[in-house]
């Protein structure tokens, strides 16, 4: 688990996806590797998540691959028998909580709240998803969240963008940037992972950027 948990640190950015159709999955993964991006979650927001994950482990067992918007715990069970990796929510769901610490798969809770974050607290979790970013207030507000929760670290998704997500970056208290500019919906439509390689290359260049300016 830790393993993973590291992995996610280490890349900084998770890229966040909706497939239409399964068979978008393996070549949009291929594009964010080819960019220098290794791990993706994968939203539960269609049909297609499952076998989309499943066709990502089987075809490409070195990238990291997780499961989104997850709303309760018979999908988060799905997305276990698929090939998950680990888990995020887009709130505070106790039962997938429950369920996946029992069967030892990271996961990352959706928290919005100071109510949020003390329950996360009692399952000794250590990371959580700060969800949506953005128009919870930022940044700003994800600071003043943070305070009172000093083992907490934070991976603040929704609204993120290539322009900000280094910004985050720069707050102690973030662990990764989750985010889906690196994978929109019409170049899935048009099959142009061209554009998601070149994307994550952006991504990836400016990451190294801020953290050779940061080291």
């Amino acid at each position: 688990m830790q393993d993973i948990y590291e992995r996610i640190r280490i890349g900084g950015v998770l890229p966040v996806a909706s497939f239409f159709t399964p068979e978008e999955a393996v070549p949009t993964c291929r594009a964010l590797e080819a960019g220098g991006i290794g791990a993706i979650e994968i939203t539960f927001r269609t049909e297609a998540a499952a076998e989309a994950i499943y066709l990502v482990r089987q075809t490409l067992p070195g990238f990291l691959v997780g499961a989104g918007s997850l709303l309760n715990a018979e999908m988060a069970q799905t997305a276990i028998m698929a090939g998950a990796e680990f888990l995020v929510t887009p709130g505070f769901s106790v039962p997938i909580v429950e369920m996946a610490q029992s069967r030892g798969v990271p996961i990352f809770p959706g928290c919005s709240n100071a109510s949020d974050l003390m329950t996360a607290s009692s399952y000794n979790l250590n990371i959580v998803k700060f969800f949506p970013a953005e128009a919870l207030g930022g940044l700003k507000m994800l600071k003043a969240l943070s305070a009172p929760f000093p083992k907490l670290s934070f991976m603040p998704t929704g609204g993120l963008t290539l322009d900000n997500f280094t910004d985050y970056l720069a707050d102690p208290k973030v662990f990764a940037c989750g985010g889906s500019w690196l994978v929109k919906s019409a170049w899935l439509q048009s099959e142009n992972y061209e554009a998601v390689r070149d994307a994550a290359r952006r991504t990836r260049e400016k990451l190294d950027l801020f953290r050779e300016a940061n080291a």
